[in-house]
Formats: C-alpha cells, sequence, structure tokens
C-alpha cells in the first residue's frame, strides 16, 4: 500500500488528501498515517516544484566531471561549500571511476557557464575538468521505480 501511495504522488503531488486515499483505495485517515510515517522514517523528503529550464532562461544544462588531487578534510570542506554556494549547480555527486565529483549545472548560455566555471576554479584547486554540453534532454526527473 505504501509503495502505491509514492507511485501515485510520483505521478502527482498536487493530490489532495481525498483524491490520493480514493486513488490508492484507503480510508482518508489511513492514507494520511502512512503517509506520515513514510515522512517521519525519511522516505519522503518533501516536495518540489518541476520548472522547465528553458523557459526560465537557462537551456543550456552542463554535466561537469571533476578529478582531485587533494582528498584531505580541510580541502574537501571548502570545495563542498564552494559548490553549494553556486546556485547554478543544482545537483552534486561523489562519484567512484576515473572522476572524483560530477556536477549537473545549468546556465544561460556558454558565457553564463564560463562564469560558473570560473567561480569554480577560484576558490579550490582540481586537478582535471572536463564539461559535457548537452545538446537534447531525452529523459529528466523520472519516477524512482517502486
Amino acid at each position: 500500500m505504501d509503495r502505491a501511495i509514492l507511485r501515485t504522488l510520483q505521478r502527482d503531488p498536487t493530490l489532495s488528501q481525498r483524491a490520493l486515499a480514493e486513488t490508492v483505495g484507503l480510508s482518508q485517515n489511513a492514507c494520511w498515517r502512512r503517509l506520515q510515517a513514510m515522512r517521519a522514517a525519511g522516505v519522503v523528503r518533501g516536495q518540489s516544484l518541476l520548472l522547465d529550464p528553458s523557459r526560465i532562461g537557462l537551456g543550456l544544462t552542463v554535466f561537469v566531471m571533476i578529478r582531485i588531487r587533494h582528498h584531505s578534510a580541510d580541502w574537501l570542506k571548502v570545495f563542498r561549500r564552494t559548490v553549494s554556494d553556486i546556485p547554478n549547480v543544482i545537483d552534486f555527486y561523489r562519484i567512484a571511476g576515473d572522476y572524483d565529483y560530477m556536477l549537473k549545472v545549468v546556465a544561460e548560455d556558454m558565457n553564463d557557464f564560463d562564469r560558473v566555471y570560473q567561480r569554480l576554479i577560484e576558490k579550490v584547486e582540481l586537478d582535471t575538468v572536463t564539461s559535457f554540453m548537452t545538446m537534447e534532454k531525452i529523459a529528466d526527473q523520472r519516477d524512482m521505480p517502486l
């Protein structure tokens, strides 16, 4: 039943409590209690509004792969703070493989992306930075497979 609630909310998080309960076949109170329990357990971390980047002037999406030299706690603290302070970075991952970090950056255009890049490299020393400009969004913000 919890999975049915989550699947339904992923498709439409704006559903009223009544509509959600009707869709999954529970009473409104039972549905609310299950949802509150999932929130308390951290399964549901909130709700968000999905914006179309190109319609708000952020038509360029760039995946930035970063390899680092320093693996100290102090360097990492500065790096994480620096990246977190750049609003154009909308996703930020530590990864395994040839690179250490991957950023998803949205920008108005190449000049705007270059300003993001310059801001990043002025604050922290990086070994290698490789950027991949996207040409077409095929799938984005897909639902979790439940």
